[in-house]
């Protein structure tokens, strides 16, 4: 399976067109819904993903939670998690049901509180 669609991979690169705009204007970058959801199905990792640098599209920034209890806003590289393997082998996968709730900050305001990223 394919991490992304075209759609979420278009959508990704327009919410980061929208941050990088936001820095050049000085204003506040944009709280934006997650676009998608990747997981381990055999280990307890996380991704929330809201968008990709338009100017190196294997950077992903969102919600990561590598199930260490400590789940962070930060980037990604997905070609490194096209290699992630979880205990039993499996690669990471796209939940293909996960429709965003809140905004990535508010994801991540209750997965701080929570130590671990529910969506």
């Amino acid at each position: 399976m394919k991490l992304l669609t075209r759609p979420q991979r278009e959508a990704l690169l327009r919410n980061g067109r929208e941050r990088l705009a936001a820095q050049e204007r000085g204003e506040d970058e944009p709280d934006v819904y997650p676009v998608v959801k990747l997981f381990t199905p055999d280990a307890a990792c996380t991704w929330l993903l809201s968008e990709l640098d338009p100017e190196n599209e294997d950077i992903a920034f969102g919600l990561c939670d590598l199930g260490f209890g400590t789940p962070e806003l930060g980037s990604v590289s997905l070609s490194e998690l096209e290699a992630v393997r979880g205990r039993l082998g499996l690669p990471v996968e796209r939940d293909r049901h996960f429709s965003p709730a809140k905004t990535l900050s508010a994801y991540a305001a209750e997965a701080a509180g929570r130590g671990c990223v529910r969506a």
